[in-house]
């Protein structure tokens, strides 16, 4: 099979019919096999009667349905899973992605042997509000992972099959897909201007300023746990070890000062009397708990269990 074309979606019941005709549209023309994976997030209008409409009028449509909301990210892996294709492209449901890319993305993978593209929605129809939180998360995404992408969280975005099968995506990490190919070795990551289309149907189910927040803390996380989720202890036994080190020396500079003192007879405060002695100590006894804390770490690390947890309602 050339192609797995996934899409999350949650109460889209007005653009399905429309998206799928145009994806079937551009498929026929280029004659691709594929196969359209809907992921339905737990949709609370008719977005699943619609889907089983369009299934039965469609054989390449396959649908998995969650029993509740668990999210982009859950959405992705579940249908990460599911993709046959040699190809794999994923969009949102809201028809602000284009079909029409899918050609070019589609050729960039198997011809230019990149391991995945991201689309780059260069001009936008979303107001300020969402733009401006965008465009400083994208830099400082940027400046972190060292990946030159200009826009990190495009629904639209082409994979190789075995990129999808070697990545986890859990919480919010759609966002940070790139990072995650990245740092499970794919590094051919490319980048193509594509069409952004204004939503003509329903309202953004994601805030601007809001989003860039919470984005903000995600990048903090997968930077933390692609460099340091299989070796926590370089983390933090490395503070907590250079914290207590520095406390050490300061214990001692405070005793032996206080010992050159006696000796010449000087009269010298109190050692408990002191800032110092109580920063160095402070330092010392964080030392040893960061470094009790990397230990604990490491056995959590090596007896994490599966987080993408989700319940599937139904499946097509």
């Amino acid at each position: 099979m050339d192609i797995s074309v996934i899409i999350p979606l949650y109460n889209e019941e007005e653009s399905l019919p429309e998206l799928t005709a145009w994806i079937e549209k551009v498929m026929n023309e280029n004659h691709f096999s594929y196969e359209i994976i809907m992921i339905d997030d737990g949709s609370k209008d008719r977005s699943w009667e619609i889907i089983r409409t369009l299934s039965g009028n469609n054989s390449h449509i396959r649908a998995i349905k969650f029993r509740r909301n668990y999210g982009k990210s859950a959405a992705l892996h579940c249908g990460f899973h599911a993709a046959q294709g040699n190809v794999v492209i994923t969009m949102d449901a809201d028809m602000q992605d284009s079909p029409d890319e899918i050609p070019a993305l589609f050729k960039m993978i198997l011809e230019e042997n990149y391991d995945m593209v991201s689309g780059w929605k260069k001009k936008r129809y979303d107001p300020l509000s969402k733009t401006l939180p965008t465009k400083l998360f994208n830099a400082t995404a940027r400046k972190f992972s060292g990946i030159k992408l200009h826009d990190f969280n495009c629904g639209l975005k082409a994979y190789k099959n075995t990129v999808v099968k070697s990545i986890e995506v859990y919480g919010e990490m759609h966002r940070y897909i790139p990072i995650l190919a990245k740092e499970a070795g794919f590094s051919r990551i490319g980048e193509k201007v594509v069409q952004h289309q204004a939503r003509k149907y329903g309202v953004t189910k994601f805030g601007g300023w809001n989003r860039f927040i919470n984005g903000m803390l995600d990048l903090l996380s997968v930077t933390f746990i692609t460099r340091f989720a299989k070796k926590p202890m370089h983390l933090f036994g490395t503070i907590g070890t250079l914290l207590f080190i520095i406390g050490l020396f300061a214990i001692g500079w405070i005793a032996v000062n206080k010992y050159l003192c006696l000796v010449h007879g000087i009269k010298a405060p109190l050692i408990t009397n002191t800032p110092s002695f109580y920063i160095a100590l402070t330092s010392m006894i964080l030392g040893t708990q960061l470094f009790l804390a990397g230990f604990i770490a490491e056995l959590v690390s090596r007896s994490a269990v599966d987080r993408n947890v989700y319940q599937i309602d139904q499946e097509i």
